[in-house]
This record gives C-alpha cells, sequence and structure tokens, in this order.
C-alpha cells in the first residue's frame, strides 16, 4: 500500500504560560487540500472546537509540566516541546510524524524568537512583541508546512526594515524653507494637474 506523500506535516504550533496556563499564541492547521469524503485523513484537524483545543492544552500542560524529555506521544499526535523562561514552545505533528524534523521546528522557533527578543524570551516579552511573534511562526509554518527553519533567515525577514524607504528619508530637509519648498513643489503639481483636466 503507498504511503500518503505529503508536504502537510504539523497540525499545530502552541506558546502556553505555564505559570498561569494561559494561551499565548495557539495555531491549529489544517490540510489546505482533504481527500474527499474523508474525515480521518493524516492532516484533518484533531481538534475543531476551542473547547476541544483548550482539553487538549491542559492535558498537555500537565503532562510535559515535569518531564525531561523534549518528545512524547499524547493522544495519539507527536508533540516536542521546549521551556523558555514562563512558557512552553510546542509543536504538534501526526502520529507518524518524523520527531527530528518537528523538533528542528520548535528549535528554529526558539532560537529566532531569542534573536528577535534578545535572550528573552517570557510571557511578557511576548506579549508585548505579538507582532513579531505572530509573523516568525508564520515564516516557519504556512497551513502545516514547514517553510525554513534556519533562525538567522527567519528573524531577518521578521525584522528587515524596507532598505529604499531609508534612503529617501535621510534626504529629507525639515527646516522651515525645505517645508516652505515642498508647499510650494506641491501646489505647482496640483495646478498642473488640474490644468490637464
Amino acid at each position: 500500500m503507498p504511503t500518503n506523500m505529503s508536504l502537510f506535516s504539523v497540525n499545530a504550533i502552541l506558546i502556553l504560560s505555564t505559570d498561569d496556563r494561559s494561551r499565548i499564541l495557539t495555531k491549529y492547521y489544517s490540510a489546505p487540500h482533504p481527500p474527499t469524503g474523508s474525515t480521518n485523513h493524516p492532516g484533518a484537524n484533531p481538534y475543531p472546537t476551542v473547547k476541544e483545543q483548550k482539553a487538549f492544552e491542559k492535558g498537555l500542560l500537565e503532562k510535559t509540566n515535569k518531564q525531561t524529555s523534549d518528545v512524547i506521544l499524547y493522544d495519539g499526535r507527536v508533540v516536542v516541546f521546549k521551556m523558555e523562561g514562563d512558557v512552553m514552545l510546542y509543536v504538534v505533528g501526526g502520529g507518524d510524524e518524523n520527531e527530528i524534523m518537528l523538533f528542528g521546528v520548535v528549535l528554529a522557533l526558539r532560537d529566532t524568537l531569542a534573536i528577535l527578543l534578545k535572550n528573552s524570551t517570557d510571557k511578557r516579552t511576548l506579549i508585548e512583541n505579538y507582532d513579531l511573534l505572530s509573523l516568525a511562526v508564520d515564516e516557519i509554518i504556512d497551513d502545516g508546512i514547514i517553510l525554513e527553519t534556519d533562525p538567522v533567515i527567519i528573524s531577518s525577514r521578521v525584522s528587515k526594515p524596507p532598505t529604499q524607504d531609508i534612503a529617501s528619508v535621510k534626504n529629507i530637509d525639515l527646516s522651515e524653507q525645505g517645508l516652505l519648498n515642498a508647499w510650494e513643489f506641491g501646489k505647482l503639481k496640483l495646478a498642473e494637474r488640474m490644468r490637464q483636466l
């Protein structure tokens, strides 16, 4: 029987607080192109409702709170995790998924956050920099497909300012004469535009 070949490999990525068991970021993925007529295919989201997701997360936190390993099998799913400060980073895959590949994803997330947040990965910092966190997760995984695992590349994509705008900002004259010149230039262009109509 042929094996199911798919790029879809991540069912969920979770960032949970260990002190108050709150959700910081949770993303559950479903395969973008499920087989027709099947609800139990490898990429099916096993936790479609928020109630089921929270029950899964609660059980997962209880199971991994005192674990010394980084990989467990929980609820028929391979779960790899890392603890950073007062948060737990989880990557959940199917029961037959490659643990090493999933572990590479959780390490990429941890190292990217360390670069972006300057080694201050805790609940407060993650919430304050939620935009960077969300962009980093989206750069690593898209619809359950692993895109990138190099933390340097991911952090440069997330935090890189547009280079063409920086050069033009340096040449702006903000003196009174510069502002008057800009005003005259704008009036001239508007008058030309009005004459064309």
